[in-house]
């Protein structure tokens, strides 16, 4: 019998100073039984950073045909497609082709991924790519409680996120395009 997946809820106190946004947003969101906790991570800060009230969460492992989250327009056109992860060169490829933009939020250990992939996409007008520093990323997902209550400043492009374990600078790493 296959496992059901965990609900968490996320409380987000959203403060982005680079694009004037500010908003309190509360979601229940599911983590799938074989979604580890960084990915579950690198998720909410995707939905932190690229905030708007069109942006929703994707089925994401349970169904390959969506992201892990996307914006659509009023007539339900994907207007934007985010990705978590390590895909490779051709699901980014068939993403960018399905929107207007795609963006990627990759994490872990990226340099054999990084010297295949991006070399691959970097000429796709469309793809962003940002990596997340591991060592923060580790440190924002250990013990991650049921009741996730965020505080999230953006300035400059830097992601700062306070929990209940302090503050975390998420310092992202573009390595191809820009946030858009």
């Amino acid at each position: 019998m296959a496992q059901p997946s965990t609900t968490y809820k996320f409380e987000l106190n959203l403060t982005d100073l680079d694009r004037g946004v500010y908003e309190n947003v509360k979601q229940t969101i599911a983590r799938h039984p074989s979604e580890t906790e960084e990915r579950m991570t690198v998720r909410l800060l995707a939905y932190a950073f690229w905030y708007n009230e069109q942006l929703s969460f994707g089925r994401g492992l349970s169904e390959v045909d969506e992201p892990a989250l996307w914006e659509k327009s009023l007539d339900d056109r994907v207007v934007h497609w985010i990705e978590v992860g390590q895909p490779d060169a051709e699901r980014l490829t068939w993403c960018s082709r399905r929107t207007e933009r795609t963006s990627l939020l990759a994490y872990g250990s990226l340099r054999v991924w990084e010297g295949k992939v991006v070399p691959a996409v970097k000429n796709l007008k469309n793809v962003n790519i940002a990596a997340v520093p591991q060592d923060v990323l580790e440190t924002l997902a250990k013990d991650m409680p049921r009741v996730i209550k965020w505080d999230v400043m953006i300035s400059e492009g830097t992601i700062f996120v306070t929990d209940d374990r302090g503050q975390h600078e998420v310092q992202l790493q573009w390595l191809v395009g820009e946030r858009g």
